[in-house]
């Protein structure tokens, strides 16, 4: 029997962020994402190898990419990053809440 979650259940105790996989298929990965206010690592890029969609549910950020642009997110606010996308996270709110889909795209 199914059983009903809160995506913004509290985990962890603060002190770093926590993510976990909601819902894994072949096909894609949707996980949940609380940061407590972290960023990445100075000089950390994420690079991935599937597309990602993400979502901020709550609280605000600032994604930075390679090529220079920045983001600035607020409760709501969701894109599209596509694979091998250089990108990092320069700063985000202590109750950032976010959903990030992780899928290959049908094209490729």
């Amino acid at each position: 029997m199914s059983s009903v979650n809160n995506v913004f259940d509290v985990l962890g105790d603060g002190s770093e962020e926590v993510a976990g996989t909601l819902l894994k298929t072949e096909a894609f990965t949707l996980e949940r994402i609380v940061s407590y206010g972290q960023s990445s690592p100075e000089g950390f890029w994420y690079e991935q190898e599937r597309d990602e969609w993400v979502c901020l549910l709550r609280g605000s950020a600032r994604l930075v990419f390679a090529d220079g642009r920045q983001l600035e997110l607020a409760a709501g606010d969701y894109l599209h990053i596509a694979a091998a996308c250089r990108h990092r996270v320069e700063n985000c709110s202590s109750d950032a809440h976010w959903l990030a889909l992780h899928y290959c795209d049908a094209k490729a």
